[in-house]
């Protein structure tokens, strides 16, 4: 099974997203960690900490920011938190590089539970980069919803299955 869960930041995604993933998991699931935590950016350590605690002991944690090809194995549950780092990270890389580890990943037997910040709903922004960044979190969110036999919106904690 394969599951995507999108909404706006603090919209309650991995509240929802870990609850999922507990009910699939037949065993302790992984989490997969994709942020690069070398930015030092002490408010995003604090959303990291938040997110360990969140996640408590019903999980092994991976971290891996760039190749989520390298980490993800037959017959296991995982929650990739999240889609929207892995994009950052591996901007330099391109969309393509990033659908091709996706293909990848959808052959394996698993579970998977992504996660992706929905930010394709505000301006276009200025600068070219962000720019670029907002059109490729719009297209890995596309290939998400295509291809993952569910797709839950999420609001303020509220879950809407689209698919």
């Amino acid at each position: 099974m394969k599951s995507f869960y999108f909404g706006g930041q603090k919209s309650g995604k991995t509240s929802c997203a870990i609850k999922k993933v507990l009910e699939l998991a037949t065993s302790k699931p992984y989490y997969i960690a994709t942020y690069d935590n070398s930015y030092d950016d002490m408010s995003m350590q604090k959303r990291v900490q938040n997110h360990i605690k969140q996640r408590g002991e019903d999980f092994f944690t991976i971290e891996e920011s760039k190749d989520l090809t390298k980490v993800i194995k037959k017959n296991e549950t995982y929650l990739i938190d999240c889609m929207t780092m892995f994009i950052l990270n591996n901007m330099d890389n391109g969309f393509e590089y990033m659908k091709e580890q996706l293909e990848n990943i959808f052959k394996i037997d698993c579970n998977i539970v992504f996660i992706l910040n929905d930010i394709n709903n505000g301006v276009i922004p200025v600068d070219k980069y962000s720019r670029e960044f907002v059109d490729i979190s719009g297209l890995i969110g596309q290939f998400l919803a295509k291809n993952c036999e569910e797709v839950i919106e999420v609001k303020y904690s509220i879950e809407r299955r689209l698919k």
